[in-house]
């Protein structure tokens, strides 16, 4: 199968970038740090005075995104549906959660539910540590950076199931988490798919004045596909991502600036797999945001520099191969973006965040300039049915 490489000389703009994103932090410029996704963001609560409760808990998202792009890495695409995930909830006892539902997904524009698939989770907690089984605290809720983790995958691919170990503490949170993709059985004629890893953050720093310094030592994600079961000949694949770097935070309580924002990552990607199938074997990344906090919206600033990186979770425009219809064998060993986001949160009645985005990129090596907006409506609740009592 060939292969189109697109490798230009033109150097990196690394050093004027970089220098543009720390002048805009230090003069508070509008410009966040990683991007804020809480408001698709849910844990699962485990509290003592839940003991005994039956609950009804409703997990809603419609979404709406347009991907104005025509590219050969990413092409253009539009998202627009439903997701609703009510479950039956019951605490045995203080520490542990169980749960059972259903998750329903549907694409506007079609008949048919794209999705109908049951939902299991049993979750102990203890202090700051958490142990899940079944549906875990997923997707964006890992806080990986983008370039590893890619956000559409909330709308695409919302559900993981596996195992989950979680560390929350005031200055240290570790996620280490299983989402077994695909099940193998005997002559399948598909591979089993797997894929896990590990977030980290430490802060390093704190003080009174609003100053937050938080390392990221590790964010590590692996991606398996293989087996010894099926019926083909297609050769397994293993690959490793990984990032680390540093988040600085000013919060700003007054005025119309409410927090200053910047944070850096190097990422590397390495292709492990025993018979070589990608057009790379290995590459690496630079990721830089600056941003700011305002009472009226969110605006940030990113800088992508990639170099023959690969992360198949990962956002597809930082990606060096391609992931379009029309050119699956468009390669661009070195990607260099500047992407500018401005977005907004707003809290509605019934505990209904809605979120709107718009996000146009600069892509230096094509000189030219693409776009995508997004509105999404997110809600997350629970009603207690009863108390249960046990029997003496």
């Amino acid at each position: 199968m060939s292969k189109v490489v697109i490798d230009t000389q033109i150097k990196p703009n690394f050093w004027r970038v970089s220098g543009l994103l720390f002048s805009l932090l230090l003069n508070s410029f509008s410009v966040v740090a990683q991007l804020d996704n809480h408001a698709f963001q849910y844990s699962l609560p485990v509290k003592p005075e839940y003991e005994g409760q039956l609950r009804v808990a409703v997990q809603a998202f419609l979404f709406s995104k347009d991907n104005e792009y025509f590219n050969k890495i990413d092409e253009g695409r539009t998202y627009y549906g439903t997701q609703l995930a009510p479950r039956l909830v019951y605490f045995p006892n203080a520490n542990i959660r169980l749960e059972a539902g259903i998750f329903l997904y549907k694409d506007y524009g079609t008949s048919r539910l794209r999705q109908v698939r049951p939902v299991f989770t049993a979750k102990y907690q203890n202090g700051p540590h958490s142990l899940l089984f079944g549906n875990i605290e997923g997707h964006l809720q890992h806080g990986y950076i983008e370039p590893l983790f890619d956000f559409e995958r909330v709308m695409t691919n919302r559900l993981e199931e596996g195992m989950q170990y979680k560390l929350q503490t005031d200055r240290v949170k570790l996620d280490a988490w299983v989402d077994w993709q695909r099940q193998q059985y005997r002559f399948s004629n598909f591979q089993e798919q797997v894929a896990g890893g590990l977030t980290s953050e430490i802060t390093a720093y704190q003080d009174s004045a609003g100053w937050r310094l938080g390392v990221v030592p590790l964010q590590f994600l692996a991606i398996h596909r293989g087996g010894q079961i099926d019926t083909i000949a297609t050769p397994l694949q293993t690959i490793f991502n990984f990032a680390t770097g540093l988040r600085v935070r000013r919060k700003l309580p007054l005025g119309f600036v409410q927090a200053l924002h910047f944070d850096g990552y190097v990422t590397r990607f390495t292709d492990y797999s025993f018979t070589e199938v990608l057009p790379y074997d290995k590459g690496n990344g630079l990721y830089l945001n600056a941003g700011v906090n305002t009472r009226l919206s969110n605006i940030m600033l990113s800088y992508w520099s990639g170099n023959g990186f690969f992360a198949p979770q990962g956002g597809r425009l930082y990606q060096s191969i391609s992931s379009t219809v029309n050119n699956s064998d468009f390669t661009q060993r070195r990607r260099e973006l500047l992407i500018l986001r401005m977005f907004s949160d707003f809290h509605l009645p019934g505990n209904v965040i809605l979120t709107t985005r718009f996000e146009p990129f600069y892509d230096f090596r094509r000189r030219q300039i693409e776009f995508s907006f997004g509105a999404y409506l997110n809600f997350n609740q629970e009603f207690i049915l009863t108390t249960l009592r046990r029997a003496d």
